[in-house]
């Protein structure tokens, strides 16, 4: 965990999970320290610059952030966190145009299920699943377990409705999961 000098945390949700980036500066020091999921990723001690760049990798896919480091005056610093080369927001809101999230309870267990929109693959809980897929009348089907249950993720036409184009559903043991925001 980090120290009494965090300054930022920010939550990144990646196909393989949702990370907790803490930023940790010393304004006197010029220490620096990241962590994610609280294990520490950077430490930098005794850095006359007390403003910069540090740059790491979050999850398995290593993707690469930059967490920024601006005066703004004084002694006051502000943090700014990229990810994928885009600023937070801009990646969390393609996040969103690109893959599609459901929460959901299996057995008393917490499941997180992630699909890639553009490859189509599949993630729970951090791990990418064993797919089988299928084209049906109306779009595909794309099948996986989650210990004894079946699941599918159907895709299919809007009906022509341009800005939703193609509409992303799980079944679980054929029942319909509401998607996540996450």
């Amino acid at each position: 965990m980090l120290c009494g000098d965090t300054v930022a945390v920010w939550e990144v949700a990646l196909s393989d999970g949702v990370f907790r980036i803490e930023f940790a500066h010393g304004t006197t020091t010029g220490k620096r320290i990241v962590s994610i999921n609280g294990k520490e990723a950077v430490r930098r001690d005794w850095m006359f610059k007390l403003v910069g760049k540090e740059t790491f990798t979050v999850g398995s896919a290593e993707t690469r952030a930059t967490i920024s480091i601006e005066a703004v005056g004084g002694f006051a610093y502000e943090y700014s966190l990229e990810v994928g080369g885009k600023s937070l927001q801009k990646f969390t809101d393609n996040r969103a145009k690109t893959t599609k999230t459901w929460l959901l309870k299996v057995d008393g267990d917490d499941y997180r299920v992630v699909l890639e929109k553009d490859t189509m693959d599949v993630w729970c809980n951090g791990e990418k699943m064993d797919t089988t897929g299928e084209f049906v009348d109306d779009g595909t089907e794309t099948f996986f377990s989650l210990g004894e249950h079946e699941c599918c993720i159907k895709a299919t036409s809007s009906g022509g409705r341009k800005k939703n184009g193609i509409v992303h559903c799980l079944l679980l043991d054929g029942q319909k999961v509401a998607a996540s925001t996450q």
